[in-house]
């Protein structure tokens, strides 16, 4: 229903407006990326955004009289609201109060804590010894026999590859298991998209994988994909590739919610 929403505004039926999103959800570390999209729909200039709580408890401000709402998802839901950074007054804002941590120049130790999170999620993870045009993959190893069970998956990537390209590789692989396309997982509330062409499975693992390592200062080598959007375009599931950054976040322990509640 959401992406049958989303899709009836069309307001994403260019490469222009898809990689404008982009750049939204990127700037909005402070949201999970689904909700940043949900935000850049209501109010595309938006800059800073919380909720009256912790405009109040972080920055000693409130809402002015009348300021109009903004709606995101809320985690165990339904709904919550937030206030744009204009919509509010009090004690000044520090400069760095929505800044989080970049992993761009990304240590082998940092690498290492994502795919401890990853592997302690049902995930087997392999290393490959193979040259540069090798960069991972990812496979159902086995259904789980649990009603609501988590399925269990082999990710490799490559070994020699530099840390903060591995980055992009396991978020990329990792995409391509949320966004439904090894099947359904009830354990994660993953729907069945397996019968997606191979073509748009990877331009959306491509996407997803863009916005995480956008948003985690890393600028990966994929820009170029977004020019050939043409032929895909009208296909995209913005709602499934966001939601899919969402999920791929929260696996390497780098969530909005996990990094706003360590930086308070």
């Amino acid at each position: 229903m959401i992406d049958q929403l989303i899709a009836a505004t069309r307001l994403y039926n260019s490469s222009m407006a898809v990689q404008e999103m982009f750049d939204f959800v990127v700037r909005l570390r402070e949201f999970a990326p689904f909700n940043a999209m949900l935000l850049h729909i209501q109010k595309p200039g938006l800059t800073h955004a919380a909720t009256a709580r912790d405009w109040w408890s972080r920055f000693g401000c409130a809402p002015r009289l009348g300021a109009r709402p903004l709606l995101i998802l809320r985690v165990m839901g339904p709904v919550d609201f937030v206030f744009d950074i204009l919509d509010v007054e009090g004690s000044q804002v520090p400069l760095d109060a929505f800044s989080f941590p970049t992993f761009g120049d990304l240590s082998e130790e940092r690498f290492g804590e994502f795919i401890w999170c990853v592997a302690a999620d049902r995930i087997v993870i392999e290393e490959l010894d193979a040259g540069d045009g090798a960069a991972g993959s990812i496979s159902l190893l086995s259904w789980s026999c649990a009603p609501k069970g988590k399925n269990t998956y082999t990710l490799a990537y490559n070994r020699n590859h530099s840390p903060a390209t591995r980055f992009v590789t396991v978020a990329h692989e990792l995409a391509h298991l949320y966004l439904g396309h090894l099947g359904p997982d009830r354990g994660r509330r993953v729907p069945d998209r397996s019968h997606t062409d191979l073509a748009l499975r990877e331009v959306e693992a491509e996407c997803a994988a863009y916005l995480v390592a956008r948003r985690n200062g890393i600028k990966p080598r994929s820009e170029s994909y977004l020019a050939s959007y043409q032929g895909a375009l009208q296909r995209l599931d913005l709602y499934a590739i966001t939601r899919a950054a969402n999920a791929v976040e929260t696996a390497m322990g780098i969530s909005a919610q996990r990094l706003w509640k360590e930086k308070g």
